[in-house]
């Protein structure tokens, strides 16, 4: 049995995944950073000592869930992105971790970008790795990502990923979580305000910004505040932030689907698990991928998947 060990220490997540190849099957733990309530978020010295703390207690959890039987690899999530400059100290958490612990089972070594696990999570929840030998467009959404991206089959990095197009101001992410805050929600606020938007009375007409496939996000946190102001309900106020989201992104892909053709589509990062959006966003792109709630939020599964494509890439040489 050939088992592969992922780590990612996002900004916001301490997680540890094992993919058991010859089942299909991934193993993981994960516990979210403590934020002050009200705060919007961690300084990054704040997050590199959160994950210090909780990581023991996350590979302690992984290790006692299951037996495991002999390791073939280990792959960390050691950037943001695969981008020359992508780098936030919290990776090395998790980096270091699966250095030492490569050097203990004297197996390989392999680094990948945080943004590469989520995409490589989405495609496994999905029943879609073959995705990973054809050209396809993802779109990485979260608090630090809106990203649309093409993807193509790459020997050194699993994929290669270049942009699309972006945001030219805030991130998905960042518009829920402070539209959220706005309305008294605890950060992350992704969860909680879609249960308030699911009671909306009415949905507003919404008009996404687009700059050559760019979108721009803040204003949707100044309208929100607005309505707040002149006594528009909590739920109505949800339901048209989400649905601002939604619209961008439909925007967004009609531009990729002109610039690109039509590929395959699949949605990954923490934003992509709101029902509500996905819901909207399928309405339109029925071919459309998701992951699963559970792989769309910051995971060590992809990065556990990209130690097991690498090792089986170089075992075929």
């Amino acid at each position: 049995m050939s088992e592969f060990l992922g780590i990612d220490t996002s900004n916001y997540t301490t997680s540890a995944a094992v993919y058991i190849s010859d089942e299909n099957r991934i193993v993981q733990s994960k516990k979210l950073l403590p934020v002050k309530e009200g705060a919007l978020g961690l300084r990054q010295s704040d997050a590199v000592f959160q994950h210090t703390k909780q990581l023991p207690d996350v590979i302690e959890e992984l290790f006692s869930s299951e037996e495991f039987s002999k390791f073939s690899a280990v792959s960390a999530s050691a950037r943001p992105r695969n981008l020359e400059g992508s780098y936030m100290p919290c990776f090395l958490c998790g980096e270091g971790f699966a250095r030492c612990f490569s050097a203990v089972e004297n197996i390989p070594l392999y680094t990948t970008s945080h943004q590469i696990g989520h995409i490589l999570a989405a495609l496994f929840s999905a029943d879609k790795l073959d995705y990973v030998k054809q050209p396809f467009v993802a779109f990485h959404v979260s608090g630090g990502t809106t990203d649309c991206l093409m993807c193509r089959p790459d020997k050194k990095n699993i994929l290669n990923v270049t942009e699309i197009c972006s945001s030219l101001d805030l991130n998905g992410g960042q518009a829920v979580d402070r539209v959220g805050l706005m309305l008294g929600l605890k950060f992350p606020c992704g969860s909680e305000l879609e249960r308030l938007a699911a009671n909306a009375e009415k949905h507003m007409k919404i008009k996404p910004v687009l700059k050559n496939g760019n979108c721009c996000l803040s204003g949707v946190e100044n309208q929100c505040r607005t309505m707040l102001e002149q006594g528009e309900s909590r739920e109505n106020i949800a339901a048209y932030c989400l649905d601002f989201i939604a619209g961008t992104i439909i925007a967004m892909t009609a531009y990729a689907i002109e610039k690109c053709g039509r590929l395959p589509l699949v949605y990954a990062g923490g934003v992509m698990s709101d029902k509500f959006i996905r819901d909207k966003i399928i309405s339109q792109y029925k071919e459309a991928v998701f992951a699963e709630p559970r792989y769309s939020c910051d995971n060590a599964a992809g990065t556990a998947i990209f130690a097991y494509l690498k090792w089986s890439e170089e075992k075929c040489l």
